[in-house]
């Protein structure tokens, strides 16, 4: 079988298995919506084609006329499993077409998707100049109400100052609102990804937008697609997070594969060992704290790092979340300073939670250990209460003061600090918490309490990751 024969009938096979899930997509569509996409490209063109696909109307519109010119007549400028059958399809439907007149695209639409590209620059930084072009159109054809929706993967608040630009222009009663949709498809299975895997993340401040979005996309949740509905800088961090994640577990395993080969070990037996991991510590339970402590991963990351030094390779990767965790540590502990304008000598403050984790009397490196001590040092009076710890912290740091509840260590502090999310401080009356303190003063490194609630009260806080 010749190699161009062997790669058809690849190409026809990933089609069938992303179309034959979603027979009945358009059947699903109840709201055909109008949409223009700008740019034609890897992202905007699958998108285009897999909108089309679920019955909207779209236009793929471009600058480059000679791309337009091939794409009518069925020439796709990229190579991906399926995607010129589905275009040459859905062309056929007329549910897609191309076109270089992008202020037109932009006027009959109602969405309109940016999906230019924005590569690397020199510095690193994602040049915008496409996108920045792009928006000018926008500009000059905002007839009526759009969605202005950012699917090119962009700087995190992007979009912020894309509204900012447009009502700066426009006016304050411009009609139009943003939304962040970011793409996560990968080469070589798009389709698959567009049509049966990848979630659907929406960020805007907008309620009307997001749920014209969600009928947009209507029946890839009929489907099952799991929806993402948030903010819009929640979502664009989300792009990065994501692909980060994904670069940091290849790099590792590349890393691991050469130690495996100095010390004799199968890298494939390893990783699939290690697959077991993410039943005991799926991504999606992992919650911010004040560090990871305890006798296991403090301990075996140094070994880890210690023997890839002696057999003459090196594990970057751990070495590096390591610093990291003890940056971490130090960084909560800079802006628990901040709260009290970096006096903290004579100044009573409450820690609750000992231990490295809930419901354990381990202290092991646990963060507590490093931020009283620096309080300690610095002067502070230090009041501790943990429901299970104290006895074995007492051995450790004595100047501290072990209080018989949560109560007697807050009472007249002027300052609290949160390291262990132990289910009774979950509890704990805020309103009580407020009023018995000296000043309302507080620092969740847990993410345990209402950021609402404290704000209501009057306290000056952080937590971790969450907006004020």
């Amino acid at each position: 079988m010749h190699s161009m024969q062997r790669f058809t009938i690849v190409s026809l096979g990933l089609f069938f298995l992303a179309t034959t899930a979603i027979a009945s997509l358009q059947a699903n569509c109840q709201q055909p919506q109008k949409v223009a996409i700008l740019g034609t490209g890897y992202v905007g063109l699958v998108s285009g084609a897999g909108l089309a696909e679920m019955g909207h109307h779209v236009v793929c519109a471009d600058v480059v006329q000679e791309k337009i010119d091939k794409l009518n007549k069925g020439i796709m400028p990229i190579y991906e499993p399926g995607i010129q059958e589905l275009v040459l399809k859905n062309l056929a439907a007329q549910r897609l077409t191309f076109s270089s007149d992008v202020a037109q695209a932009i006027r009959d639409a109602t969405i309109i998707i940016t999906a230019v590209g924005t590569p690397m620059s020199e510095t690193g930084e994602a040049d915008l100049s496409a996108l920045t072009s792009v928006l000018k159109t926008i500009c000059e054809n905002l007839t009526s109400y759009k969605i202005i929706c950012t699917k090119s993967t962009v700087p995190i608040g992007t979009n912020k100052k894309i509204k900012a630009i447009l009502l700066d222009k426009l006016g304050a009663t411009a009609p139009f609102d943003i939304v962040s949709n970011p793409e996560f498809l990968r080469e070589g299975s798009a389709l698959q990804d567009f049509f049966t895997t990848n979630p659907i993340v929406l960020g805007s401040d907008s309620d009307k937008a997001l749920t014209i979005m969600e009928n947009l996309y209507k029946p890839l949740i009929d489907k099952g697609i799991t929806i993402v509905k948030t903010d819009v800088s929640s979502a664009e961090t989300i792009k990065y997070a994501w692909n980060a994640y994904s670069a940091t577990k290849v790099a590792y395993v590349n890393e691991l594969s050469r130690l495996c080969n100095t010390v004799g070990a199968d890298i494939s037996t390893v990783v699939h060992g290690m697959s077991f991991s993410e039943k005991l510590l799926p991504i999606q339970t992992v919650k911010p704290g004040p560090g990871f402590g305890g006798s296991c991963l403090p301990k075996d990351t140094a070994a880890l790092v210690a023997m890839s030094k002696k057999f003459g390779t090196t594990i970057s990767i751990i070495a590096a979340v390591r610093q990291a965790n003890e940056i971490h540590k130090q960084e909560i502990l800079k802006e628990f300073y901040g709260l009290l304008n970096n006096a903290v000598a004579g100044k009573k403050i409450a820690v609750l939670g000992l231990s490295f984790k809930a419901n354990t009397d381990d202290i092991r490196y646990s963060p507590a250990i490093e931020m009283m001590q620096t309080l300690l040092n610095d002067g502070a009076n230090v009041y501790a209460y943990d429901p299970q710890a104290m006895t074995n912290m007492c051995k450790l740091l004595p100047e501290v003061h072990y209080c018989s509840s949560a109560e007697e260590a807050f009472d007249h502090a002027d300052a609290l600090l949160l390291l262990t999310d132990w289910n009774e401080f979950k509890h704990l009356d805020l309103t009580h918490v407020a009023n018995s303190m000296a000043q309302r003063t507080l620092f969740d490194a847990r993410n345990i309490f209402d950021p609402s609630q404290l704000k209501k009260l009057n306290f000056t806080y952080k937590n971790l990751g969450h907006a004020y």
